[in-house]
């Protein structure tokens, strides 16, 4: 049996903290494998739960301070760990509702809330009391006999605190409670202004000829968004991936796909009640004026600190090592659109309202491939299967539907995740289709994270990943496209290392590692996607049951290199916008727009390749957590690049390689330094080589 407390009991605590009667939230779900239980949630319960849960949080932090025995790891660090057990159940809740199936009064709650929570926190990261207990553990740290991941919740703890403000006093401390009050409500008003935004742009096209290019499913699924907006006859397009991007690729009636490309790009920036200019501005110079009142000369400081980055040098000399090879090659692809456009008897230049059109007509010309000629191969219920399949031969791992759990929307799907013995791992949820109630995007998160009892035993973690991919349309089903089945993929990573989480402590599971580290098991995965032993697990015709032929495969390979230079250069020069807000040591007061043209000139951004996230509707930065950290998914894929060599030398199946990954990065969370956990998988420090090959950045 594992002791985790000395004096104090958390689960006695918690039981006698009085509870909301009545209130599902605030007490163990009595649900098979203690999923929410979504039939019985209504939303007047979540403001009384969060009270609730910061009252319970409060009374175990008192708890902490006033026990009369000396400071120690259980009685002090360990408890702080567990004191947000019962808050963190009505949260994770709440806010996967706010991102997936939201609505005006959800937002309303998640508004008032905020400050609410941002007070809960810095209440107990500026308690003196509670920072003096955890600092006496913390000078104590080398004669406790801590075990490595013990050692490391010490040290985190101590530094979340002093970064989260511990050590600040008078009026600063009081500035900073002011801040990240403000900055809780900023920041969610941010992401329901670009789902606004989103949901009240639409194309409403009534003549047919100008669907010219446009595949049958594409027309398809504007039909039905018709449809079901009371538009029938017409064809309705939005600004969801699914519809923009098909949109921007095969239609040939430019001055739509001119319209088109304005309002993908200017979602939030359409001077309107969801504008979020002055917003943004505002959320960039309070995190300035926080990260200088702890001390640092930027935010950028502030936030690299805690990664494998470790500073803004570090980050910029990355972009660099990137930025120019981008370039070189993204202009020989605008030269190559640039003639088809003269070929095609025009004379006017590349634009943004070209490119992804132009670049189909060449994929189709000199690959004889496109998007649309896969889709058939990547039905929905194959792919699903496929990659479990994929997860079954690497780790050994069973994938069962449950249909009879409470969800929260009719699309979820919902799996129990079963060990190679018959035991229990995880339930996964599965939601893959966009609604104007869900963000647009895709991502993974948690309605329970995995944890361990007083007992010693595994509570096994509650994931889920959403996604806005292609929906079925009529009586055809959900066909992806190759792009859509690897993001599949690549939450199915993020949804792994929380699955296979296998640590002591909350503080430490699951994703609860550095930002450029947390993309490393989501990247790793996305690898499989096109390799040819793996399209034979699911890469079926939706009509035919027909394997994808040898010869797509080999154009599909061919033309995997094509469209790299954009694919990285709109990348890239988001992530250079992300330091530009970040890495600055005075005020924002320069007009966004005027901001950014300032960016893209100093970088020498071209005008032909958007931001993959302008400033107005960059919710990785302004309402996530990748402020100053968005450059992490190509640091990434640097070591995801490495790592997958070890799979193609040794095989894709490879159970033993696959072992070795769950037992060093996919089990490990937060336990560790994430560099060493790599070494400890790889044997070695990452090479940049494999990324910039896989990237076609090496010039010959």
């Amino acid at each position: 049996m594992l002791m985790i407390f000395s004096a104090f009991s958390y689960a006695t605590l918690l039981a006698e903290t009085k509870t909301l009667e009545g209130n599902p939230l605030l007490e163990e779900f009595d649900t098979p494998y203690g999923v929410p239980p979504f039939d019985k949630i209504q939303e007047e319960h979540f403001l009384p739960a969060i009270e609730e849960g910061i009252k319970i949080q409060q009374g175990i932090i008192q708890a902490i301070i006033d026990n009369p025995e000396p400071p120690d790891f259980y009685n002090t660090i360990v408890m702080l760990d567990n004191s947000s057990a019962a808050l963190s159940r009505v949260l994770l809740v709440f806010y996967n509702l706010a991102s997936a199936n939201t609505n005006p009064k959800i937002q309303e709650i998640a508004q008032e809330a905020a400050p609410k929570l941002s007070a809960n926190s810095d209440d107990i990261i500026l308690n003196l009391e509670l920072f003096e207990r955890i600092n006496e553990v913390y000078r104590q740290k080398d004669e406790l006999n801590l075990d490595p991941d013990q050692k490391k919740l010490l040290e985190d703890t101590r530094r979340n605190f002093v970064r989260g403000g511990a050590e600040l006093e008078g009026a600063s401390r009081e500035r900073l409670r002011e801040i990240n009050s403000k900055l809780s409500v900023l920041t969610l008003q941010f992401g329901d202004n670009v789902l606004a935004d989103v949901n009240d742009w639409k194309m409403v096209i009534e003549n047919e000829e100008d669907l010219a290019g446009l595949p049958q499913s594409v027309r398809d699924g504007a039909a039905s968004a018709a449809e079901q907006a009371g538009m029938e006859g017409k064809w309705v397009f939005t600004l969801h991936p699914p519809s923009a991007l098909p949109f921007l690729s095969y239609a040939e009636n430019r001055d739509l796909r001119k319209r088109m490309i304005h309002g993908y790009t200017h979602r939030g920036n359409n001077d309107n009640e969801y504008d979020n200019k002055e917003i943004l501005t505002e959320i960039t110079n309070l995190r300035l004026e926080r990260a200088n009142l702890l001390g640092y000369e930027t935010f950028s400081h502030f936030a690299l600190e805690v990664g494998m980055a470790n500073d803004p040098e570090t980050v910029n000399d990355l972009l660099q090592q990137l930025w120019e090879p981008a370039l070189r090659v993204a202009e020989q692809e605008r030269e190559m659109l640039q003639q088809m456009v003269y070929e095609d008897g025009h004379d006017f230049e590349i634009t943004a309202a070209d490119w992804r059109y132009y670049s189909e007509k060449v994929r189709l010309a000199e690959f004889d491939v496109d998007d649309e000629a896969l889709r058939p191969y990547f039905e929905k219920s194959r792919v699903v299967d496929g990659m479990f399949e994929m997860i079954n031969r690497l780790w050994g791992l069973t994938f069962e539907k449950l249909d009879d759990i409470p969800v929260h929307h009719e699309d979820v799907e919902v799996y129990k995740v079963l060990e190679e013995d018959g035991s229990l791992l995880g339930i996964f949820y599965m939601d893959l289709f966009p609604r104007a109630s869900k963000r647009s995007g895709a991502w993974m998160s948690s309605f329970r994270t995995q944890s361990v009892d007083e007992d010693g035993n595994r509570v096994h973690p509650i994931v889920t990943i959403v996604c806005n991919f292609s929906p079925p349309s009529g009586d055809r089903p959900a066909l992806f496209s190759l792009d859509e089945v690897t993001t599949l993929y690549h939450e199915m990573g993020h949804a792994l290392h929380g699955l296979m989480s296998d640590v002591r402590y909350r503080g430490q599971a699951g994703t609860s590692v550095s930002r450029d580290f947390v993309e490393l098991p989501s990247q790793l995965l996305e690898n499989w996607v096109t390799e040819r032993e793996m399209l034979e697990l699911f890469a079926f015709h939706y009509e035919t049951g027909e394997l994808i032929p040898e010869d797509l495969v080999d154009r599909m390979e061919a033309s995997a290199l094509f469209g790299t230079g954009f694919r990285t250069v709109e990348y890239l020069a988001s992530s250079w916008l992300d330091m530009a807000y970040y890495h600055r040591d005075e005020p924002l007061t320069t007009p966004i727009n005027e901001f950014e043209a300032q960016v893209s000139r100093e970088i020498n951004r071209p005008s032909a390749i958007p931001f993959r996230h302008a400033s107005t509707h960059f919710q990785h930065i302004f309402s996530g957590g990748y402020a100053s950290n968005y450059y992490s998914y190509i640091w990434s894929e640097v070591l995801d690049a490495d790592a997958f060599t070890v799979f193609k030398d040794g095989g894709l199946f490879n159970r033993e390689l696959g072992e070795s990954l769950r037992e060093h990065i996919l089990s490990t969370g937060g336990t560790a330094e994430p560099m060493d956990l790599y070494k400890r998988f790889r044997g070695s420090e990452p090479d940049i080589q494999p990324l910039l090959e896989r990237r076609g950045l090496v010039e010959n």
